[in-house]
């Protein structure tokens, strides 16, 4: 005994000739167990739609990481060529006071960031004039200030990297962008033996540019080759 078909015939047709359309559509296979499901009645239970559900709830999960893991790759490579270029613009400078105004403009163009400053101590507090023409992006501090600003007056170690939120009014670092600075990546700077460590500080006006649940690795990479240009103006 044979049953008409109630589907129109052009649809069956398209299906009889292409099953595999119906396979790869997620909505449609839905559809169909779900009829499949109400056609057996509610004392019967279907493993294999139970298990399909399952499979379709781990797809899905792992599409979500797939899609993370590959926006995640994307900001590291974009956050690689800006350090990259950064350094090749400040490589450029043929003299100290170039090398600065790159530091403060260029340079943290490159890198996003609204403030920079370069932090040098120094066992004496009065400042060369040369050091005081440079005061919006080149400071001179007593010893002792960096690992004080770093860690805060905490006893803890003092990491090349720190990044963090912040909220001050301490024009000292910032000038008049010290109200709207909301987070700062600060690189401690070693200058060699006989010399007094510095630090540079990146200050930015978003409050999740820079936080302590981000890598350093890029930061501490451009903190290197930073110290490596600074021995060589200090020599």
């Amino acid at each position: 005994m044979s049953i008409k078909p109630q589907m129109d015939s052009h649809v069956r047709e398209k299906i009889i000739a292409d099953p595999e359309v119906l396979l790869e559509d997620q909505d449609i296979m839905r559809a169909l167990v779900a009829a499949n499901e109400q056609s057996m009645g509610g004392n019967i239970v279907d493993l294999r739609g139970i298990a399909m559900e399952r499979l379709e709830a781990r797809l899905d999960r792992l599409e979500d990481t797939h899609r993370s893991v590959i926006a995640a790759a994307y900001e590291n490579l974009a956050g690689t060529n800006q350090v990259h270029r950064a350094i090749l613009r400040m490589m450029d400078a043929t003299k100290f006071e170039v090398f600065l105004h790159d530091l403060s403009t260029d340079v943290a163009d490159t890198l996003r960031v609204d403030s920079m400053k370069l932090v040098l101590e120094s066992a004496s507090e009065t400042e060369e004039p040369a050091v005081q023409q440079m005061g919006s992006v080149l400071g001179v501090v007593t010893e002792g200030f960096t690992d004080d600003y770093i860690g805060r007056g905490r006893s803890n170690p003092i990491r090349q990297v720190t990044l963090r939120q912040i909220q001050t009014e301490d024009a000292d670092l910032y000038g008049d962008k010290a109200p709207y600075i909301r987070s700062e990546a600060c690189l401690k700077l070693d200058f060699g033996p006989g010399r007094l460590p510095g630090m540079l500080v990146m200050g930015a006006e978003d409050p999740h540019q820079f936080t302590p649940q981000q890598g350093t690795d890029l930061l501490t990479f451009f903190a290197g080759v930073f110290e490596r240009a600074m021995r060589r103006w200090l020599s």
